[in-house]
């Protein structure tokens, strides 16, 4: 999942980028509030982590034009600014959670999560497709009840994917879900990463739309 972050605090935001990393996040990191604010439309986004105090156009008037241009991505507030009518002015003004500093990175992960979830239409923890469970939280995905071993890139495509349930999903919009823009791309990396999937979880388990890209296989 494909996280926007905008936080001008640069150990706070490092400590952000690498931990949601290790969680199998994406993540894309501007320090200040226009260049966030125009970074939102730039690529697929799956959810906003986003500070308050920001140099240049304060964070909360980039939710308010986000929100005027018909933006839905969910938005996490992070900031420091704990009075109840703050948070209750971030809330009304468009924000889907909202989190005080200092924080800790499990809770970000879990909230982001629960944003996506809930967009998504996914009322449970686990995602399911057949005899196959994904956990997104312990990044671990079963088959048949025994585990897989997959990579985390593989990880991340399966998780697209059974997130995208019932969407095809163009080669170039798994790309830019995958991979951030400070990330290097081979060429055939998603024909490669969906070549080792379908070798671990069946040929039919991603089908090949052509001329369009890829979705789920049939439940079996």
């Amino acid at each position: 999942m494909r996280i926007l972050l905008i936080e001008d605090d640069d150990m706070i935001a490092d400590g952000l980028k690498a931990g949601l990393g290790q969680l199998g996040f994406v993540v894309d990191w501007f320090r200040d509030g226009k260049s966030g604010l125009a970074a939102l439309s730039g690529a697929p986004f799956d959810a906003v982590i986003l500070d308050l105090g920001l140099p240049g156009l304060d964070g909360m008037e980039v939710l308010a034009a986000w929100r005027r241009a018909g933006r839905s991505e969910p938005v996490l507030i992070l900031t420091a600014r704990d009075a109840l009518p703050e948070r209750l002015k971030g809330l009304d003004a468009g924000a889907d959670d909202y989190l005080v500093k200092p924080f800790a990175l499990a809770e970000v992960a879990a909230r982001l999560r629960a944003l996506i979830r809930r967009r998504h239409g996914q009322s449970g923890p686990l995602y399911l497709h057949g005899a196959l469970s994904f956990d997104p939280v312990a990044r671990r995905a079963t088959l048949s009840g025994e585990p897989l071993e997959l990579t985390a890139r593989e990880l991340a495509l399966l998780e697209l994917l059974l997130v995208s349930k019932g969407r095809v999903l163009p080669r170039s919009l798994i790309e830019e879900k995958l991979y951030g823009w400070d990330q290097e791309l081979d060429s055939n990396a998603v024909e490669v990463h969906v070549h080792h999937l379908r070798k671990k979880l069946g040929s039919g388990f991603i089908k090949t739309v052509r001329g369009i890209g890829y979705t789920l296989g049939d439940e079996e």
